[in-house]
C-alpha cells in the first residue's frame, strides 16, 4: 500500500474501488450464488467500507447491490447492516486508533466466561454485548428479516465481534442462524473448548505476517476458530506446511524491509486483503 494512500475513513465512496459482482436478487446474483473466493471479495469489500463515514458507506453499499445500510453505534462499538431483499450481511468496523474503546478491546485480554462453554476474550466480549441488542432487536422488528440469509464480517476487532455475534445467534431466541463467517485479520477471541462447541461456518482468512492473527498469545490459552484462508508473502491463496509457512513468513519480513515497511503491520492492512483476493478471482 502506497503511503500517501489516504486513511479509509477519510475517504469518500467513490474513490474506493469496488470490484465485487453487485448483488442482485432479481437476477440471480444472491451471495450464495457465487463461489467461496467471490463471497471473501464481497466480505472483504464490506468490511473495508465499514470504516467510512455512515453517509459514504451507505453509497457504496449500493454499488455492491445493498439497498439498505443502517449503521450501529453503543459505546463505540459499532457494525452495519447492508441489506437487499435476499440477504443481510452484518459488518463490524475494526480497531479505530482514535477510538479509546476499540484501544481497551483491544489491550483487555483477560477472560470471560463465555454464554456456551469455556472462556473468551473480554475486550470482544464487551463490544459485542453493547452492539448485540441493537442487531438483535433490528432482527426481530423486521420479520421479513428473519426469511433472509445471514452473514457476518468484519476486519481485525471487528473480525473478532464478527465471529462472536455469529455464535451468539445460535443461543438467541429469535430464529437466527448464519450461513457464514468471514473475518480478516481477526486475532484469536476464545479458549479451545469455546470455538470448539460455537460452530459456524467460519473462514478465517489471515495475509502473510499480519501481527493481529497472532494475539492474544496461544500461552494465554487462546486459539483461533474456522478454516484458515493463508495469503503468502505473494498474496496467493496457499496451504503450507509448517516448514514452508515458516520459510514464508521469512520471505515477507524480508520483502517488506526492502520495501521499507514492518511487514507486520502493513499485511494488516484491509487494503492488501481486498486486493490479493481479488488477484484469486482472477
Amino acid at each position: 500500500m502506497d503511503q500517501q494512500t489516504p486513511v479509509i475513513a477519510d475517504q469518500q465512496a467513490y474513490e474506493i474501488n469496488l470490484r465485487s459482482t453487485p448483488c442482485d436478487p432479481e437476477k440471480g446474483h444472491d451471495i450464495s450464488a457465487k463461489d467461496l473466493i467471490n463471497k471473501a471479495l464481497l466480505f472483504a469489500e464490506l468490511s473495508m467500507i465499514a470504516y467510512l463515514k455512515p453517509e459514504e458507506t451507505e453509497k457504496a453499499a449500493l454499488r455492491l447491490g445493498f439497498t439498505r445500510t443502517t449503521f450501529y453505534n453503543n459505546d463505540g462499538s459499532q457494525a452495519y447492516s447492508f441489506a437487499n431483499d435476499q440477504d443481510i450481511v452484518i459488518a463490524f468496523r475494526g480497531t479505530e486508533p482514535n477510538e479509546w474503546n476499540d484501544i481497551k478491546a483491544d489491550i483487555d485480554a483477560t477472560k470471560a466466561l463465555a454464554e456456551t462453554v469455556g472462556h473468551v476474550h473480554r475486550g470482544f466480549k464487551k463490544e459485542v454485548d453493547d452492539v448485540w441488542p441493537l442487531l438483535e432487536k433490528m432482527l426481530i422488528s423486521h420479520k421479513q428479516n428473519l426469511d433472509k440469509k445471514l452473514w457476518f464480517t468484519g476486519h481485525s476487532l471487528g473480525g473478532a465481534m464478527a465471529s462472536i455475534c455469529a455464535g451468539r445467534c445460535l443461543l438467541s431466541h429469535i430464529d437466527t442462524r448464519p450461513e457464514q463467517v468471514h473475518t480478516f485479520g481477526s486475532p484469536r477471541v476464545g479458549t479451545k473448548r469455546y470455538i470448539n462447541h460455537a460452530k459456524v461456518d467460519y473462514y478465517r482468512w489471515v495475509n502473510n505476517n499480519d501481527i493481529v492473527t497472532r494475539t492474544p498469545p496461544v500461552w494465554l490459552g487462546y486459539r483461533h476458530a474456522g478454516k484458515e484462508m493463508y495469503l503468502d508473502a505473494q498474496g496467493k491463496l496457499k496451504e503450507l506446511n509448517a516448514v514452508q509457512r515458516k520459510a514464508d513468513l521469512w520471505k515477507g519480513f524480508v520483502t517488506g524491509l526492502k520495501n521499507k515497511q514492518i511487514d507486520h503491520f502493513s499485511d494488516h492492512l484491509i487494503d492488501n486483503y481486498v486486493d490479493y483476493i481479488y488477484q484469486e478471482t482472477l
